[in-house]
């Protein structure tokens, strides 16, 4: 193995007759550093958009929510915020009643009423973070007061300190015959997520003032929660459900946003395995590089083979001229990949600058920052991936090499 490897080595770095094979062996060592860096920076680039998305998503909803499997209202909500505050990973959580509802400004539009804990709703969600007028302090007990999100706000057309009728899809009988529960609210907030979906349909009141209007006798629609690690809420959701018992349904994000967390991860499956094909496509050009050197060396191969090498060490020359092309091309690319996402923002800043354009405009574009974020995984699955590819590559002619037949390499010589 030892002269294996000293005359593999030997082949990789001497200077070759034919001068083609060695510019064919710099371009494949190119490609699978050209494709290594793509699909770490294309990947980690992948992984900043998706953990913006969640970030803006997730700022206005749970990471795990408590509800009732009866769907009824839960009574003595106390005890259960308790159980939950002190499970392991949950920061915090807190009550929540909502309900469909016609609000009625200027304008009318239906949306999504949320009767929350001003105190403990700011551990809870981001919304008291991205409050553009007022501030949850406002939403004040026994006070009908009102916080909008800023395209409802405008789609109402009301502002702070004007009245907004609320009615909910639930009747009352009168002396002059059944008419919807309804009330008039102050508003005294707006908020701006920045996520279409909760700040065109979503308004935020006292949890006491929802009770009142729904008649809930108290209680509570379900718990939201917050837990440290967001990738971490369906192990504890999984072990709140358990201190809880039966009475009681903890689903968490996953489960809330399936059809939104299902996607993102096939995305970054789909696209590993399209953008694995260019570091492939290097891959054969190291299969046409060992496929011409095996065809120069022959000669070679017949005097080693007379002197009594085996056809396996002979394959070992050969295996090892492949695999360093392939790491040497693999390492320039996972320096050059971690390199580039490191300081993809400030790339992007510079481009945009020379070029005198806005690649993304915040108009136009859910997200108009460009970020990367590198997990340690992807750049191993990677890195295994183009060293695979490299190896198998090298298989082939490796073991041609060692089925040349001395007396028939040498009849011309």
């Amino acid at each position: 193995m030892n002269l294996s490897l000293a005359i593999g080595l030997r082949y990789t770095r001497a200077k070759r007759k034919n001068h083609f094979i060695s510019f064919i062996s710099l371009i494949s060592m190119a490609g699978i550093a050209i494709g290594v860096m793509t699909v770490i920076v294309v990947i980690s680039v992948m992984n900043g958009f998706d953990k913006e998305l969640k970030e803006r998503m997730l700022g206005s909803v749970a990471h795990a929510t408590i509800s009732s499997y009866n769907h009824e209202y839960i009574q003595g909500w106390e005890s259960a915020i308790e159980v939950a505050q002190n499970t392991e990973g949950v920061v915090s959580a807190s009550p929540y009643v909502s309900s469909e509802a016609m609000l009625q400004g200027v304008r009318t539009t239906g949306a999504l009423i949320q009767g929350i804990s001003p105190e403990l709703e700011k551990n809870v969600t981001k919304i008291s973070q991205h409050m553009k007028y007022g501030s949850f302090d406002d939403l004040v007990e026994g006070q009908w007061n009102i916080i909008l999100g800023f395209d409802l706000a405008a789609t109402l057309g009301a502002g702070p300190g004007d009245k907004v009728m609320v009615y909910i899809p639930q009747f009352k009988t009168t002396a002059v015959g059944v008419s919807p529960r309804m009330r008039k609210f102050t508003v005294v907030g707006i908020f701006e997520m920045g996520a279409y979906e909760y700040d065109s349909k979503l308004a935020l009141v006292h949890l006491s003032s929802v009770q009142k209007l729904k008649v809930t006798h108290g209680g509570i629609e379900g718990i939201r929660i917050k837990t440290d690690d967001l990738m971490q809420a369906p192990r504890i959701a999984y072990q709140l459900g358990e201190k809880l018992g039966g009475f009681f349904k903890v689903r968490d994000w996953t489960q809330e946003n399936s059809n939104f967390y299902q996607a993102t991860q096939q995305e970054r499956i789909v696209m590993f395995i399209i953008l694995s094909m260019i570091v492939a496509v290097a891959a054969f050009n190291i299969l046409s590089t060992m496929v011409m050197l095996v065809t120069e060396k022959n000669s070679d191969i017949a005097i080693l083979r007379t002197l009594g090498m085996s056809g396996g060490q002979v394959m070992n020359i050969f295996m090892v001229t492949g695999v360093v092309i392939g790491s040497i091309g693999t390492l320039i690319g996972t320096i050059l990949g971690l390199i580039v996402s490191f300081n993809v923002s400030t790339i992007i800043s510079w481009l945009e600058d020379y070029f005198k354009t806005d690649f993304m405009p915040a108009d136009v574009y859910y997200i108009s920052d460009i970020t990367a974020d590198v997990h340690q995984s992807d750049v191993l699955a990677i890195i295994i991936v183009a060293f695979g590819l490299s190896i198998l590559a090298t298989i082939y002619p490796a073991w041609r090499a060692s089925r040349v037949q001395p007396a028939e390499a040498l009849r011309y010589e």
